[in-house]
């Protein structure tokens, strides 16, 4: 199997809710997610995220939405991974993604599987002074191309 490249997003949330778990650190999280795409995917990102935060503060991502492409098309998306606890600054993201489109440009998708590999890249400030805006999240988006497996 091979990887090809078919987007970066940047995205940041505007807006993100937390409900503490129990007395640890364990927490659901709700966000809305707003970016850009671009590489063949260009557009417009928007979604939202449900992770949950556990004890060990790596976050099981689950993020829905769509992009609206430049040339009108819409396709939604279906991220799941995880937004590991390192390292500090530009905690890593790794995941897989599912799109689907009913616009002729992009039908390929619908039966594609793709990956991720990400950062949470949070500005070199003090934890009081940083604000939700301030985060910015990039994945790159890949496809993941079957190849016969060898005899």
């Amino acid at each position: 199997m091979q990887l090809k490249p078919l987007y970066t997003v940047r995205f940041h949330y505007p807006e993100l809710w937390a409900v503490g778990i129990g007395e640890g650190d364990e927490a659901e999280y709700f966000a809305f997610a707003e970016g850009t795409c671009t590489g063949r995917l260009l557009g417009r990102f928007r979604g939202a995220n449900h992770p949950h935060r556990r004890v060990d503060h790596t976050f099981g991502m689950d993020i829905q939405g769509l992009i609206e492409t430049d040339d009108a098309a819409t396709i939604i998306f279906d991220y799941m991974g995880y937004g590991r606890a390192y390292p500090k600054g530009r905690r890593q993201v790794v995941g897989a993604a599912k799109h689907y489109s009913d616009h002729e440009r992009y039908q390929w998708l619908n039966d594609s599987i793709c990956a991720i590999a990400g950062e949470v890249r949070s500005p070199n400030k003090p934890a009081e002074e940083l604000k939700q805006g301030d985060i910015e999240l990039v994945f790159d988006v890949s496809e993941l191309v079957w190849e016969a497996p060898q005899d």
